[in-house]
């Protein structure tokens, strides 16, 4: 790998990470739309748009064969449909969290969400796990705890957004699709569901409505770009740069949303959010601190 190679490695994941944190904007130019409408929305634009992406690329048989593969493999079956539905429920607490005015828990949810893939992996693959691992979940335990203490609430928004994505993601890691498939086949799957529940919605503001090609429904086709765009540019940068400083660029979207949350949509952080979050992101400079230490790929 040169140093051409890394430098347009990290640009690319980087703006893949700038992408996904200003994203929160975008959802609230159509927060009048109910959550699940918006959901149905950005699976199915999102399937056409990588169809149609898969088409330009010339890959479309390359595509059908690896659809054939999942068909006759019935644990990828089985675990690629596992990921399409969890990355919905993700997609979905996501979109409701920003539109009901919780951007900051959303932001807290993915700041928490690499600990959480630690705790799955012990969980599920039996990874070992180090005392600076232990040391930063506790910590990020006692974030958690003290924000649920604080205001007599458990803070199931941030909870579900790092569980769900955690889960995610190790299914995809046990699956092995790329990126552009991976995104297409996952869509695929949950498409009909969405595409009925849209014709299936009275007086719905997409495709049933009397007037198509409104603001509020150009923004809801563009959903799919919005969604598979820094996920494509994520998937070519990543790969051509160390995992360490993917682990490092990952945190530049919950900042942003953290920072949209206070100072542009003026939500409250009180003395118990600076206190968790101050928490967590020192459980998370002690679980960078441990993963520089290992030995680590090339390449993601």
């Amino acid at each position: 790998m040169n140093r051409t190679d890394e430098k347009s490695g990290i640009i690319y994941t980087a703006l893949a990470y700038l992408l996904w944190g200003f994203l929160p904007i975008y959802w609230k130019l159509v927060q009048q739309v109910p959550a699940g409408e918006i959901l149905a929305h950005r699976i199915v634009w999102s399937f056409l748009f990588m169809a149609g992406v898969i088409l330009c690329v010339r890959k479309w048989s390359g595509f059908i064969q690896e659809c054939k593969v999942i068909i006759r493999d019935k644990k990828k079956l089985i675990g690629i449909t596992l990921a399409s539905v969890v990355i919905s429920i993700n997609w979905l607490t996501y979109i409701w969290a920003v539109n009901s005015d919780q951007v900051i828990q959303a932001s807290l949810g993915y700041y928490i969400n690499p600990l959480i893939s630690i705790l799955l992996g012990i969980i599920v693959l039996k990874e070992r796990l180090t005392r600076n691992q232990l040391v930063s979940f506790l910590l990020a335990a006692v974030g958690v705890i003290n924000l649920a203490v604080s205001y007599g609430v458990f803070p199931w928004v941030s909870l579900l957004l790092a569980l769900s994505f955690g889960i995610y993601g190790l299914l995809k890691k046990m699956v092995d699709i790329g990126a552009m498939f991976g995104l297409a086949i996952e869509t695929m799957i949950v498409t009909p569901i969405a595409f009925i529940y849209l014709l299936a919605i009275p007086d719905n503001v997409g495709f049933a409505s009397s007037s198509f090609l409104t603001g509020t429904n150009l923004l809801l086709i563009g959903a799919g770009v919005a969604t598979a765009v820094p996920l494509l540019l994520f998937a070519s940068g990543a790969k051509q740069i160390p995992l360490s400083m993917v682990g490092f660029l990952q945190y530049i979207a919950p900042t942003i949303m953290l920072i949209l949350g206070v100072f542009l949509y003026h939500e409250t952080f009180s003395r118990a959010h600076l206190v968790s979050f101050s928490l967590i992101w020192v459980a998370l400079i002690i679980y960078m601190g441990s993963a520089q230490r290992r030995p680590l790929r090339a390449t993601r």
